[in-house]
């Protein structure tokens, strides 16, 4: 049976709610440690960027595997009882992006000049005036690593599914609503959801494309 306009409304909102949280966190995250490794060298970035790397691919269901055993009643984490709920989402699609944005943030920084670093210490910059200069710098690829990191956690439905049990009123995103519709056979709902799941990243996407390709003010 097709969704009523409210529960469709709840679900698309919810959807919202969990991948915009994901991607901050991610990009909280994300792009000072990005940032760090690209300009630090020390024993064991090689390891370290193997395991970012690695990250970026990781398959949705093993992230629903590691989160679900963590959240598990019986897990570390069981205390906390997260397990099917919209948070457990956000955790798991936080695993998922945060990988994605470190690394494509280690590839934007590493393709600046070396010389504005060294410009930019000696003209006795700050800390914090130097890392700022250096995402403004890298900011078309940075809001690309926010764009694939976003795609990443919006399109992503095994991991959703595991931790947050596609419960109904609660923790039904549109991902796991168009699965859930299409195992029952109601073809139609699930192309209505799944076009609406694209509508909406259409959207967000959008808005990032026009922040990036927007010109400087000269």
């Amino acid at each position: 049976m097709m969704f009523h306009n409210r529960e469709v409304w709840a679900i698309t909102w919810l959807t919202l709610e969990v991948t915009f949280a994901a991607t901050l966190l991610s990009l909280i995250l994300g792009i000072p440690l990005g940032t760090w490794l690209a300009l630090t060298a020390f024993p064991g970035r090689k390891f370290l960027m193997a395991l970012v790397n690695t990250g970026m691919g990781l398959p949705p269901v093993v992230v629903g595997l590691f989160v679900c055993l963590m959240l598990w009643r019986s897990g570390p984490l069981g205390s906390l009882h997260l397990i099917y709920t919209p948070t457990a989402i956000v955790i798991a699609q936080f695993v998922i992006a945060c990988p994605i944005i470190t690394g494509l943030t280690v590839s934007a920084i590493e393709q600046l000049n070396p010389r504005l670093r060294l410009q930019l210490l000696g003209l006795g910059a700050s800390r914090s005036q130097l890392l700022w200069t250096l995402w403004r710098e890298a900011r078309l690829p940075l809001l690309a690593a926010v764009m694939a990191g976003y795609g990443g956690v919006i399109s992503e439905v095994g991991a959703s599914m595991m931790v947050g049990g596609n419960v109904r009123g609660h923790t039904r995103v549109l991902t796991t609503a168009t699965v859930l519709e299409t195992s029952k056979g109601n073809f139609a709902a699930a192309m209505a959801l799944g076009m609406l799941l694209l509508l909406l990243a259409f959207i967000v996407n959008g808005m990032l494309t026009h922040l990036q390709q927007r010109r400087s003010p000269s």
